[in-house]
This record gives structure tokens, sequence and C-alpha cells, in this order.
């Protein structure tokens, strides 16, 4: 498909044109006439239409309403001469993305073009990510990212989250303690089956063990009927304890239990019902210098465990991170994400996320509604503090490569149109910075949140 298709009944419009496309690397279809371009179009449709407003047959405006007909974002440039300067603004007002008035110079028509085919990718990216959300396809419990430690936990997962084995989680809140927890559940022959999460912070105590082992009618005062409780309800599939650190001593103890026998027996009943399922435990504390935790329970839970780095150690992934983010939120608000300027990145990649992936979306949902990043206003001016100017510059330089790599899925031929860098200039800079343009092609399937 090309990116771009270009009408005009002129050949030298066209021979001159063509040769500006090729020089500045989008790939452009030429056309005589809207008819042929139409018929083109119905196969598969371009990023961007130019087209010159006067055209023998049907013209640019009506050329206009009928591509509008198959795709109401579809950006269209129209070509003008003085004189249909009234007929362009109002295909403005009718939709039209823009208008370039002859003369005009290629390095305008390429200016326009390129903004043009950013918006529609966004546009086209919103999409799909509308229909996923719609149609009810879950995002998942994926992990986005390239530093050593990110691709460490995700070869960890890989190895075993198809074990049997219990798993203790260590990470600091909104690290994506409970989004690997189901990426372990998902991808293990237990994703059939139920997966369930409690928080054990947020059960009162005198709960706790109703909550998690379920009670029969009239166990206690209030038990009016019998009730199944999280670890039944997690049978055959994964029970997910977050904050383990909160639970009450006397609930460890009969959890010690539950783990060491594989079976339970409902408050209010003598009656043990055997159990197969895998425990998950999270922690956002060490919990072996935990004072109020049992070391029995501790090494009980700790046969794997994986440690979850906070997004200060990981400051690389962050531009990959947030554009998901405002993709997110852009479908679920209704709006367009926008390209992140420059000076935004910038404060970004300054701050230190002391809430982590948690912190890192709510500032990409404030910026989707707000249009700006407010809150890191203060981080602009403490930027890399301690790095040499040259060290900034190099950072700076790499995370703006890896962020168009990740938003061209790899494309090296669509990073170089963003950048406005020459094919070996840009392999180059790659190479200085040790960055795989392979590594960006899956990074659209996976996210951590």
């Amino acid at each position: 498909m090309s990116l771009v298709f270009f009408i005009d009944d002129e050949y030298d419009m066209r021979l001159s044109n063509e040769q500006t496309f090729a020089l500045a690397g989008i790939d452009a279809a030429f056309f005589e006439d809207a008819e042929s371009a139409l018929i083109a179009a119905k196969q598969s449709l371009p990023l961007v239409v130019i087209s010159d407003i006067r055209l023998p047959g049907i013209t640019g405006q009506q050329l206009l309403n009928t591509l509008q007909q198959q795709d109401i974002d579809l950006p269209i440039i129209l070509i003008t001469g003085h004189g249909d300067i009234s007929m362009a603004v109002e295909a403005i007002r009718n939709g039209a993305y823009d208008f370039i008035e002859k003369p005009f110079s290629s390095d305008r028509l390429i200016e326009v073009t390129r903004k043009a085919i950013e918006k529609r990718k966004l546009t086209l990216e919103n999409r799909e990510l509308k229909k996923a959300l719609q149609s009810k396809e879950t995002l998942g419990p994926r992990i986005i990212g390239n530093t050593p430690s990110i691709i460490s936990l995700k070869q960890m997962i890989y190895r075993v989250a198809d074990s049997h084995a219990d798993i203790l989680l260590y990470g600091e809140t909104g690290t994506g303690k409970e989004l690997v927890a189901r990426s372990l559940h998902e991808q293990s022959q237990r994703s059939s089956n139920n997966f369930v999460a409690v928080n054990c912070g947020a059960v009162p105590e005198n709960l706790i063990e109703s909550e998690l082992y379920g009670h029969e009618k009239g166990a206690f005062t209030g038990a009016d009927s019998q009730r199944i409780g999280k670890f039944e309800y997690a049978q055959g599939g994964t029970l997910f304890l977050d904050e383990i650190e909160s639970m009450p001593m006397q609930a460890q103890v009969r959890l010690l239990r539950v783990l060491q026998e594989r079976s339970l027996e409902r408050v209010g009943s003598n009656k043990a019902i055997d159990l197969d399922i895998r425990i998950i435990a999270a922690t956002k504390v060490d919990l072996k210098e935990a004072p109020d935790f049992r070391q029995d329970l501790y090494y009980r839970l700790n046969m794997v465990t994986l440690d979850l780095p906070p997004l200060r150690h990981r400051k690389e992934d962050i531009p990959k991170l947030f554009h998901h983010f405002l993709l997110v939120a852009a479908a679920r608000y209704g709006k367009a994400a926008p390209a992140l300027p420059a000076h935004s990145l910038q404060a970004l990649l300054s701050h230190d996320w002391p809430g982590n992936v948690r912190e890192l979306r709510n500032a990409a949902e404030r910026f989707i509604l707000l249009g700006s990043l407010s809150d890191l206003n203060d981080a602009e001016n403490d930027v890399n503090a301690g790095l040499s100017l040259s060290e900034q510059v190099d950072a700076f330089e790499k995370t703006l490569i890896e962020q168009a790599l990740s938003l061209t899925n790899g494309s090296i031929k669509n990073a170089m149109q963003a950048l406005n860098l020459p094919r070996k200039t840009l392999y180059d800079k790659m190479q200085k910075h040790g960055i795989e343009k392979q590594s960006f092609k899956a990074e659209h399937n996976e996210i951590m949140e």
C-alpha cells in the first residue's frame, strides 16, 4: 500500500513531485485523474490523498466527498490555484485536511504531507484500540520494555508460568504486581479456570477467614447461608494474594496449613475440601525482615520470587509505556492521542515516578484530558542531574529514536520520516546507542500496567 495518492492531470506536475516524494523517502502513487485513484482506493486506502482541486471528470471537491464516504477521517490535501482559494476554504469546512496554493515549494508539500501521515497513523491506532475495547478484548497483563531488568522478568515468567510452583512477587506499589500475576495465570494450563484476586489489606480481620475459606450456614452470627470462599472459587485456577504482608497473624497460621496440605475446611465445618490451585502472593516489603510475618510462611511462599523493578530504574521504557497509556486513555475518553512534545518527553524522563507505572498511567490520562503534564513542570528544570551535557544529549537522542521505532512498530522507513533523518544516519545512531529494530516489532502486543 502506498502511503500517499497524488492526483494531478498535468504530467510535469506529477513527474516533479514524484521526484520530491522519492527524495523524502515517502512511498507515493501518482494518478492523472480522480477516477483511477478511486479504483485504486477500493483495493486499499492510502494514509493521505493529495489532489488538484480542478480535474477533468471528477473534481477534487467531488473526490473529497466520495472518499469521505469510505473513511470520514482520511486526510485529503487539495492543491489550488489562486482563483480557487474560496473553493479550498469551503472544502476545509467540509472536512479536507488542508490546502496548498500553487506555486508551492517541495519543502512545504513534504511538511504538510508528513503531518497528515502522522495524524492518520494515530487515528488508525486509536480505532484498533477502540475496537478491542468495544468487543471486550482485554489488552491483557502484558509487559512492555527492553531494559535488562524487564527482559529478565519476561524470561522468568516464561520459565515458571506453566509450573505448579507457588510464586512470590516483590515490588513497590504501582509496579504491576497483579498484572504479572495475571500474565502467569494466562500463560499456564490453568488459564481456562478462574483467576481470583484478594487484597489482604482490604479485608477486615474478623472476616478474612470467611472471605478466604468460606463458611457454613449458622457458623457465626449473620451467617444466614453457606458461602464459598476465594480458595474454593479459584479451584483449578490461580489465587492472587496481594499485600500479603498485611495478613493478620492468626490468618497466617491457617494459610500455612492450607498451603502445606492443599486442603481446607470452611468455617463451621469439619469436612476437608481438597484444593487444586496455584498461589501467587505479592508484597511491597521484604517479608524476611517484616516483624509481623511468619518466617515459615515466608519460606513456604518463597519457592520462586520475581522482582519487579521500579520505573525509575528502567526509564528507557517510559516513552513506550506512556505512548500505550495515551492510546488507552484516548480510546476511553473518545479523544485523539496527540504526539508528545520534546519538552514533555524530557519531563517524563527526569521525573522519579514514586508511584511507578500506575502514576505514569495517570499522567497519560491527564495529558489526554488537559493537554499538558502540569504536575511534572518542575521536573523539566531538573533534567538528568549529575550528567554532563554530552551525556544528556546522548540519552535524549536515544530516547527519541526508540520512541520513533516504537510508534512505527520497528519500521526503519517510517522512523526515518518521523525523525527526518537519512537512512545511513539513523542506522549509525542506532548502532551508537545499541538499539535493535527487531525488539520493537512485537512491542505493540505487550503492556505492563
